[in-house]
C-alpha cells in the first residue's frame, strides 16, 4: 500500500513579493527623459552651475573686487585663467561669483511669479467680475515689452538684486496670470467640477481639490521658460547700466565694462556671455524635457 503524504509536511516557500509597480508620472518622466537625452544634459548642466554658485569662494577664486592696476588687462594665462579686467580684477572670479547673481535672479522670478500668476490666475478665471477687471490690466502690462517695462520699474527706484527681482517679476507675471486661467476656464467645465459644485463643495475646496491638481504640471513648464527669461533680462538690465550695482560682479555687469576694449579684450565679454548662454540653455532643455513628461499628448503632437 503506498504511503500517504505527511499531513505535517511543511508548507512551500511563498513566492517572493512582486516589486512595486513604479509610479505613472515617474514612468512618464523616465521615458521622456529617455526619448530626449538633451534634457538630462539640461539638468545636469543647471546642477553644475548651481553647486558652482554656492561652492564659488573655494573653487579657486580670489576677492572679485579686489583691484590690481599693476595687473590690468593681462590675458588668459595659467596665473589669471580668464585674464583681467580694466582694474586689475580676476575675470575668473567674477565669473563664478556672477553665476550667484543670475541664478538668484532667476530662480526668484520664477518663483514669484509663478506664485502670484497662480494664485490671480485662479481667482480671476473662476470670478468673472474680478476677471473683467484685473485682465484688462494684466493685457495693459503685457503691451509693454518686458525689457521696457522692468528699465521704467528700476528707474523709479535704486539699483540693487531686490529691485531688478521686483521689476522682472512684475514683467513676468501677466504671462503666467494668462496661462493660469486659460486653463481654469477650461477645467471649470468638465464634469467633476460641475458634480462637485451640485454636491455643495465651497469655492475654495474646488480650486484646492479640483483645479490646481491640474495646472500644477504646465505651470511649472512655464516656471522654467520665466526662469530663463528672467535672467536674460536681468543680464540686459546691467549691460544698459540699469539693474545690478556696478561693483557687484553679474555677467551683465562684467560684459558691460569690458565693451569698450571688445577689440583689444575680446576675452571680458566672451567668458561671461558663454556661461549665460549655456546656463539659459540648460532651463531651456530641462523645461523641454519636463513639458514631454508631464503632457505626453502634446509631445505626440510635435
Amino acid at each position: 500500500m503506498a504511503r500517504t503524504a505527511d499531513i505535517g509536511a511543511a508548507p512551500a516557500a511563498a513566492p517572493a513579493a512582486a516589486p512595486r509597480s513604479m509610479s505613472p508620472t515617474w514612468r512618464r518622466f523616465r521615458e521622456a527623459f529617455r526619448r530626449h537625452p538633451t534634457a538630462i544634459l539640461g539638468a545636469a548642466i543647471l546642477i553644475a552651475m548651481i553647486a558652482i554658485a554656492i561652492f564659488a569662494p573655494w573653487l579657486g577664486t580670489v576677492d572679485p573686487q579686489a583691484v590690481s592696476p599693476a595687473k590690468r588687462l593681462r590675458p588668459p594665462s595659467g596665473a589669471f585663467w580668464l585674464g583681467t579686467d580694466m582694474l586689475g580684477r580676476d575675470v575668473y572670479s567674477r565669473v563664478v561669483f556672477g553665476a550667484r547673481v543670475s541664478l538668484t535672479v532667476g530662480l526668484a522670478v520664477a518663483a514669484l511669479s509663478t506664485l502670484l500668476g497662480l494664485t490671480i490666475g485662479l481667482v480671476t478665471g473662476y470670478m468673472r467680475r474680478v476677471d473683467a477687471v484685473v485682465m484688462r490690466v494684466m493685457d495693459g502690462l503685457m503691451s509693454i515689452p518686458s525689457v521696457l517695462l522692468a528699465i521704467a520699474l528700476m528707474a523709479l527706484t535704486k539699483a540693487s538684486i531686490g529691485n531688478v527681482i521686483v521689476a522682472i517679476t512684475l514683467a513676468e507675471m501677466p504671462r503666467v496670470v494668462r496661462l493660469v486661467r486659460s486653463l481654469v476656464l477650461s477645467l471649470r467645465e468638465q464634469t467633476y467640477v460641475e458634480a462637485a459644485i451640485a454636491a455643495g463643495t465651497t469655492l475654495p475646496r474646488i480650486l484646492v481639490r479640483h483645479i490646481l491638481p491640474n495646472i500644477v504640471a504646465p505651470l511649472l513648464v512655464q516656471g522654467t521658460y520665466v526662469c530663463g527669461s528672467a535672467m536674460i533680462t536681468e543680464a540686459i538690465l546691467s549691460f544698459i547700466g540699469a539693474g545690478t550695482p556696478p561693483n557687484i560682479p553679474s555677467w551683465g555687469n562684467i560684459m558691460a565694462e569690458g565693451r569698450s576694449l571688445i577689440q583689444i579684450a575680446s576675452y571680458l565679454i566672451v567668458f561671461p556671455g558663454i556661461c549665460l548662454s549655456v546656463t539659459v540653455l540648460a532651463v531651456n532643455l530641462l523645461g523641454d524635457g519636463m513639458r514631454d513628461a508631464l503632457d505626453p499628448r502634446l509631445a505626440r503632437r510635435m
